[in-house]
C-alpha cells in the first residue's frame, strides 16, 4: 500500500509522506524511500489509532496533505476486488480463497468481486494468532471482540480489533477465520522459498500456512501470497530455522 502511495506520487509529481509503524520492515521503508517519499515513524499504538480514526493526526500532527487510508479507502478497496475477477478468469470452479487480514481492505475488496461472479467460493481470513481479531469476533457470534495483540515479525497482519465498519462489510462475505501460530508461519516463509522459489514476508505467507494445514478443506484453494517484503535479517532467521522477533 505505501508502496503503491509512494510510486502514483512520483507519476504525479507531487510529495508523499507515508506514516509507519515502528515494527514495519527495513525492507519495506526502503522500497518507500527508493520511491521518494517521506517516511515518518511512529509507535503502533499511535499508527492504529490514526488508522481506526481516519485521520493521520491521530499519528502525527505535523503532517499535511489529503489522505489515503490503507484499509477502508473505496477507491483501494474496488483495485483490491480486480485480483478477485483475475482468479475468475484464470480459473474455474474455485472453492476456496485465504487472504490476510490487516485491516480488511484486501480482503473486503476480493470477497466482494467473488461473490459477484463466483458466490459458491468460499472466504477464509488469516491472521497471526498474536492478534486474530476477527476469529474472536467469529467465535463471538460476529461481535467485534477485542483481542491482545503483540506486534511481531507478520507486521502486514494482525491487530487489536477489527475495524466496525470493515467488519460490517466483510462480516456477510466471510466463511471463517484461522489464527496462525508464528511458528506455523515462519516455516511457511521458509518452505515457499525452497520450493517454490517465492519469497514472502509474514503476512503473505498466513494463506499457504492454513491451506497446507488442511483448514480451508478439500478442493480447488487459492491463497493470496501478498507480498515480499521481508527483512534480510528475518529472512536468514527463518532459514535457519527459528522464528525471528
Amino acid at each position: 500500500m505505501a508502496q503503491g502511495v509512494a510510486w502514483m506520487a512520483r507519476e504525479l509529481g507531487v510529495a508523499a509522506t507515508i506514516v509507519v509503524p515502528d515494527n514495519a520492515s527495513r525492507a519495506k521503508l526502503a522500497a518507500v524511500e527508493r520511491l521518494g517519499a517521506r517516511i515518518v515513524r511512529v509507535p503502533w499504538e499511535r499508527w492504529w489509532a490514526a488508522v481506526e480514526a481516519g485521520s493521520v493526526r491521530e499519528a502525527a500532527e505535523d503532517v499535511e496533505g489529503f489522505f489515503v487510508h490503507p484499509v477502508r479507502d473505496e477507491l483501494v478497496m474496488a483495485g483490491n476486488g480486480t485480483i478477485g475477477l483475475e482468479l475468475v478468469e484464470d480459473l474455474s470452479e474455485i472453492d476456496a480463497v485465504l487472504i490476510p487480514w490487516g485491516g480488511g481492505g484486501l480482503t473486503t475488496g476480493i470477497a466482494s468481486a467473488l461473490r459477484a461472479v463466483s458466490p459458491d467460493t468460499r472466504i477464509y481470513v488469516c491472521e497471526p494468532a498474536t492478534g486474530a481479531p476477527v476469529s474472536a469476533a467469529i467465535a463471538a457470534g460476529g461481535a467485534p471482540t477485542p483481542v491482545e495483540f503483540t506486534p511481531s515479525f507478520v507486521d502486514g497482519a494482525g491487530s487489536g480489533s477489527v475495524l466496525p465498519e470493515m467488519w460490517e462489510r466483510a462480516r456477510p462475505l466471510v466463511t471463517d477465520a484461522f489464527p496462525i501460530a508464528l511458528e506455523e508461519i515462519a516455516a511457511t516463509v521458509r518452505l515457499l522459498l525452497e520450493r517454490a522459489r517465492i519469497v514472502a514476508e509474514g503476512a503473505a505467507a498466513l494463506p499457504v500456512a492454513a491451506a497446507m494445514a488442511g483448514r480451508a478443506g478439500s478442493g480447488r484453494v487459492v491463497c493470496i501470497v501478498s507480498g515480499g517484503n521481508i527483512d534480510a535479517s528475518r529472512l536468514r532467521d527463518i532459514l535457519a530455522g527459528g522464528v525471528p522477533d
